[in-house]
């Protein structure tokens, strides 16, 4: 029988991962050809773990707690390397715990991996539920990440991938900043599935447009390199259109190299060694 791993990273929404857990259990009660278990990594909440019993239709459930709060991005991170090197396993599913991955879902990630069980699935947002300001804002997100990378990222970290794709991602530095580049990056083949972006169960949601532009631009860093070159021919390109453009080019021009700047100073949270390292943030774990 194959072995799943849910993935879920935690910081303060004992609530909402309460809730998560449950819809899980329901969802996998009735998959038939696999065995679940689940890795919460605990990023060092403030508000003091509650007493979390074992769903009945999973075989394990571990809950690690960090040391010190690192962010959602590298708890993903850090929960990838940790199970590739510590658990045994067929599968990852990366989920968010706070109901915007919604656990229905689950169905269709494994429905996918059986029809191509040797190709990792990832969740394809076709519809999200945040307001007009945000859902312009990460369209435009999607189209300068395509302009300036040429990849169209569709995802974020909702996926089902296979422990060949994980034994690929685990020891990579992108992976410190961003899940979703580095699924892009290094990852060739990807199936998807098309899937809704669920409402937070409790609270309101944590992505303010700050963290939304600094989730963006650390997709973008980790293909800083394709940036550059290809900021270099649209500079290149406005030098000769500066006398049918005149400050329209050199106003586009100072923005491209400021953009370029950003990514360079966004690209350097992919800390190799902080990441290698990430186990020593390991306070304790406790397996139901």
């Amino acid at each position: 029988m194959k072995k799943i791993i849910i993935l879920l990273p935690i910081y303060n929404d004992w609530e909402s991962l309460l809730k998560v857990l449950n819809e899980i259990d329901s969802v996998i009660k009735d998959i038939q050809k696999y065995e679940f278990e689940c890795i919460i990594v605990n990023d060092s909440s403030t508000i003091e773990t509650p007493k979390i019993i074992k769903p009945k239709n999973f075989n394990s459930l571990k809950i690690i707690t960090m040391k010190e709060n690192r962010g959602h991005a590298r708890c993903n991170a850090f929960g990838l390397r940790y199970i590739n090197l510590n658990e045994t396993y067929d599968y990852v599913i990366v989920m968010d715990s706070d109901g915007e991955d919604r656990p229905v879902e689950i169905r269709s990630l494994i429905n996918k991996i059986s029809e191509k069980p040797e190709t990792s699935v990832v969740a394809k947002r076709i519809k999200r539920s945040e307001g007009l300001i945000f859902q312009t804002l990460y369209h435009t997100h999607k189209l300068i990440t395509f302009i300036f990378t040429g990849k169209k990222i569709n995802f974020g970290n909702y996926s089902c991938l296979t422990k060949k794709d994980v034994n690929i991602l685990y020891d990579k530095a992108s992976l410190w900043s961003s899940f979703s580049g580095s699924v892009k990056k290094h990852l060739t083949i990807l199936n998807e599935v098309d899937s809704i972006r669920g409402l937070r169960y409790f609270g309101p949601s944590k992505m303010s447009l700050f963290n939304l532009a600094i989730h963006s631009f650390s997709i973008i860093a980790v293909f800083k390199y394709t940036v550059f070159l290809r900021s270099t021919f649209m500079i290149i390109i406005l030098s000769f259109l500066t006398k049918a453009l005149g400050l329209f080019a050199i106003t586009f021009q100072v923005l491209i190299v400021f953009f370029n700047l950003l990514i360079f100073i966004i690209s350097m949270r992919e800390n190799e060694k902080e990441f290698i390292k990430s186990n020593e943030n390991i306070l304790d774990e406790i397996t139901h």
